[in-house]
């Protein structure tokens, strides 16, 4: 019907506007004279021999101004060689140290234990918490210091750039920004300290230390699966500034490099975040109203010979959402025309997430449940 149409319309400009408001006015992590304090530089890892000596290179490459005074790593309970790696690249750089895995506590998620030890052992008055599938850039760790000192900010993340290789993950990895940057408005989260404007990616993460053992760190979080951004409201809940910045050109991360990788890694995020099924349900029926439902009655009814101008609105202004976004986050323009299909797949792994949560026991990552 026509009048459903024109609600999807009316919503789809909706989110057409957060993602333009996002994509003018989000900033980034500024060039400016970098900061001389020092950062302890810390990796959770579990199960990472293809990532883990590239991550810890380049946090060495990165470290220009000499911040960095030490590159800790936590192997989290790994089953490969992680842990040699590791052993081998601190026997080179005396700030290579890694930290072994002792039991992991009820209640706890892996990586938020993992973050908490390392953040134990830290010496440096930062904190910079970074996975192991990141690689930061020249004089990120100074820059992203003297970024949260000009801004008062004790708790700061870097939104990575996204590094894409096959068409697989050109076609369907930006969904991930898309996600993010149609619901939530990055710029006033700079102006407001309300805790549910609290946004944060766990990829790159800093924090000064003696806020982070005053307030119990990740302790606060320790049972999150999305720890990132529910330790940036738990910061602001406690009256402390946390913000999350574009961090393209400070931090850049490759997440899955295949389609089965991805289809796990989506389901991972796409039902375990929602703390609410209900809030899950509206997402999904959002999802299918705004940007596929669109296309659907668009080629029924102009197979009728009566083509749906709302809908043909409506499907415009999804398209042009990612193409916005495309522009900002420097997505290949061909994958913001797939959208409906990409969409499509994103919603099947949703509700692939949930039938496995609510009736097969749960998603796995990592060999863990």
């Amino acid at each position: 019907p026509r009048s459903m149409m024109t609600v999807a319309l009316f919503i789809a400009l909706v989110l057409l506007a957060v993602a333009l408001w996002n994509a003018v006015a989000w900033p980034p992590v500024r060039e400016h004279a970098a900061g001389q304090e020092h950062v302890s530089l810390l990796i959770p890892a579990r199960n990472e021999e293809r990532e883990i000596e590239a991550a810890v290179q380049a946090a060495l490459r990165s470290d220009g101004s000499g911040v960095v005074r030490e590159v800790l790593i936590y192997d989290d309970h790994s089953t490969d060689r992680t842990a040699d790696i590791v052993a081998e690249l601190a026997r080179s750089d005396p700030r290579v140290r890694l930290v072994p895995p002792v039991p992991l506590p009820s209640g706890w998620c892996g990586k938020t234990f993992a973050c908490a030890q390392l953040a134990e052992r830290a010496a440096a008055p930062w904190l910079l918490f970074v996975d192991a599938d990141a690689r930061l850039e020249p004089d990120a760790p100074a820059r992203l210091v003297a970024e949260a000192v000009a801004r008062g900010a004790s708790l700061l993340s870097a939104w990575p750039k996204l590094e894409m290789q096959s068409a697989a993950e050109r076609l369907f990895m930006p969904l991930l920004n898309y996600v993010v940057f149609t619901l939530f408005p990055a710029p006033l989260s700079l102006e407001r300290e309300l805790p549910a404007l609290g946004l944060a990616h766990g990829a790159c993460l800093l924090a000064r230390r003696d806020e982070y053992r005053r307030t119990g760190g990740h302790a606060m979080v320790r049972g999150e699966l999305f720890e990132d951004t529910a330790l940036a409201r738990a910061w602001r809940a406690r009256g402390l500034r946390s913000l999350c910045l574009d961090g393209q050109r400070v931090v850049r991360v490759r997440m899955y490099d295949s389609v089965r990788a991805m289809w796990r890694g989506f389901q991972k995020i796409l039902y375990p975040a929602f703390r609410r099924e209900a809030s899950f349900w509206v997402f999904w029926a959002l999802q299918a109203a705004v940007y596929v439902a669109p296309w659907v009655v668009l080629a029924v009814t102009a197979a009728r010979g009566a083509p749906n101008p709302e809908a043909g609105a409506a499907a415009a202004a999804g398209v042009l959402t990612r193409l916005v976004l495309a522009a900002r986050f420097r997505h290949p323009w061909w994958s913001a025309c797939l959208h409906p299909f990409a969409v499509s797949v994103m919603m099947a792994a949703a509700l692939s997430a949930w039938w496995r949560c609510r009736f097969g026991g749960g998603v796995e990552w990592r060999g863990r449940r």
